[in-house]
């Protein structure tokens, strides 16, 4: 399992359009690109890693409110036992606010 199939998966169930690294195409009103920040091995034990941290960015663009958008996105995140690191609003830019959503996941090594 990896945190972008995860959150794919979590993003389409709230009915969110959703895509990696940018939106591809004319851009609905309201959607969710996810960047992958980081894969680090948090945990080892004689030399081997047992866990490895994904971390990735939600980054919500929403041309209305979009506080009940991200307040849904981040419902479903706690439920899905992904931890949050960090919220931002970054802005309105073209129609748009742009409000992110830093998160993390730890897998164990050989889980897929």
């Amino acid at each position: 399992m990896s945190i972008l199939s995860e959150l794919h998966d979590l993003l389409t169930a709230v009915s969110v359009p959703v895509e990696t690294g940018v939106f591809k195409g004319k851009a609905p009103d309201e959607y969710v690109v996810i960047v992958p920040l980081s894969d680090t091995y948090g945990l080892c034990a004689d030399d081997c890693p047992l866990y490895e941290l994904q971390e990735a960015r939600l980054s919500l663009f929403s041309k209305a409110n979009y506080v009940q958008r991200k307040n849904q996105i981040v419902k479903a995140l706690l439920a899905g036992d992904f931890t949050i690191t960090d919220r931002t609003y970054i802005g309105f830019e073209e129609d748009f606010h742009q409000y992110e959503i830093d998160i993390t996941k730890t897998y164990e090594i050989g889980d897929e």
